[in-house]
């Protein structure tokens, strides 16, 4: 586009700002800024800020409930034989080669004290395997596992990773690096997420500098965005894929592609599923999966009474008290591809735009000094992956309670720092499923053991470990096949 029609564009939009220092740059910074210019939309950037930005305070007045009875189930109370049904059933998807995982991955370590992809992050197991190392082995032990329960010579599920602009080319170095963790590279596409300019508390687009503008990624619900930019849709057609896993990288107990979750979904013939954990407590400060005026949707645990955050309920299945509103959101999701390949189809507002006012780096418009502001100055725009939910009819929605302990613990803060979903206590957590798996194996370990690493190329989620049966364990290991 030529340099008087973005002008023109820019102008329309009210950005015109942008190319203030334009004729005082040197011809490399021009085509630089112009470049990236080009690859922003002024006027629905003006459009999402102005409808952001004139959302007025104020109480909210929907009506939040539990999700009713009939889309939710719970590993915790589940008879085996459903369990085992699903889990059958799900192996049955793989089989086909009809499922795909999909990451999210675009986070920096920069909480944990790391410069690196969250994803490359070592959390001191004896095997000193990253994150990414890990995810990439239940992969690949899943898929030997549905080919020797079903006999298929060739099961491949495809990893397509979404990173950020930082992490992308970081995170395929690293993948190179460890030759793609025995996954074939054919099957794993790295994919971006896309960014958002930054803009001022009046809308207007901020310079980080002379030649270029301030800009912040469009949150985790950029992910739909996404899939039909980078040409993600059009592969899980090429591929045959109708059914996807989501998750976050940050995760060290996920089971990608988890059979069971898989079977669940499909058992409830929903277009979307999602996995919770029980609340450890009333006044944990975590996201909440609930009915919001008949829809499901994630809500801010800051959403909810006193009294509704205390209050109890019968377990129609364990007959116990349990806390009424406990799903906790734990970004695990089940999507049928026939729901996603209706994302190009979504008008603009079918997901909201959510604020978060930062302390922007940028430059004075009068002066052309940098400024490192003290307090927030502008704003980024974002989206969050569940914000689709409430779009659909609570029968097209299933949630599944799982255990914490098995499935979720977070990596979130700087060993040493808050004390929890911390590098110490996944580390904790992981090798303590570990010492269960072998215990119910046949194995012992003593009591002032912590817990045994089991990498996934030796178990996926604790089956194939009868060899460890009459053994005993003293210590900390890091257990061979």
């Amino acid at each position: 586009m030529s340099l008087e029609k973005l002008q023109e564009t820019y102008a329309s939009a009210g950005q015109s700002q942008v190319f203030t220092f334009y004729d005082s740059l040197d011809e490399s910074s021009q085509r630089s800024l112009l470049s990236q210019l080009a690859t922003i939309d002024p006027v629905r950037v003006s459009r999402i800020a102005e409808t952001v930005l004139s959302v007025a305070p104020g109480p909210d007045r929907s009506e939040i409930a539990p999700l009713p009875e009939s889309a939710t189930a719970s590993l915790l109370t589940a008879p085996a034989s459903q369990i085992e049904e699903w889990e059958t059933a799900g192996i049955s998807l793989i089989a086909q080669n009809s499922v795909a995982v999909v990451l999210l991955a675009g986070g920096q370590g920069t909480r944990l004290g790391s410069s690196e992809p969250k994803g490359c992050f070592d959390i001191c197991l004896p095997s000193h395997k990253s994150l990414f190392e890990l995810q990439a082995e239940r992969i690949v032990s899943l898929q030997k596992l549905v080919q020797n329960r079903t006999g298929k010579t060739e099961v491949t599920i495809p990893w397509y990773i979404m990173t950020s602009g930082p992490t992308r080319e970081p995170t395929e170095s690293f993948f190179k690096a460890h030759n793609y963790f025995g996954l074939d590279p054919q099957n794993i596409k790295f994919f971006e997420q896309g960014v958002l300019p930054c803009v001022d508390n009046s809308g207007k687009i901020l310079l980080e500098a002379k030649d270029k503008v301030a800009v912040a990624p469009d949150g985790n619900g950029g992910i739909y965005r996404a899939l039909v930019q980078e040409d993600v849709l059009l592969d899980f057609a090429k591929r045959g894929i109708k059914h996807v896993h989501a998750y976050c990288v940050d995760n060290c107990l996920v089971w990608m592609a988890d059979p069971v979750f898989l079977g669940f979904a499909v058992s409830r013939d929903v277009v979307v599923a999602t996995k919770s954990v029980p609340k450890r407590h009333p006044k944990e400060n975590v996201g909440l999966i609930v009915s919001k005026d008949g829809h499901p949707a994630v809500i801010e645990y800051s959403e909810i009474s006193e009294e509704m955050a205390h209050r109890t309920v019968v377990d129609s299945t364990s007959g116990k008290d349990e806390l009424a509103f406990r799903a906790a959101n734990i970004v695990n999701h089940y999507y049928s591809v026939e729901y996603l390949n209706t994302i190009p189809t979504w008008p603009e507002n079918y997901l909201p735009y959510h604020i978060a006012r930062k302390k922007i780096p940028c430059v004075d418009l009068e002066t052309g000094l940098s400024i490192s502001p003290a307090k927030p100055n502008g704003i980024k725009m974002e989206q969050f992956i569940f914000d689709c939910f409430p779009q659909l009819d609570i029968g097209q929605f299933a949630n599944l309670e799982v255990r914490r302990e098995d499935e979720f613990s977070p990596l979130k803060n700087k060993a040493g720092t808050v004390g929890e979903d911390d590098a110490d206590t996944s580390r904790a957590d992981l090798l303590r499923q570990g010492r269960r798996w072998v215990i119910a194996a046949g194995a012992t370990v003593s009591d002032d053991v912590l817990g045994i690493e089991i990498p996934p190329l030796v178990s996926y989620a604790g089956e194939n470990l009868d060899f460890v049966k009459g053994m005993t364990f003293h210590e900390v290991v890091l257990l061979e096949a």
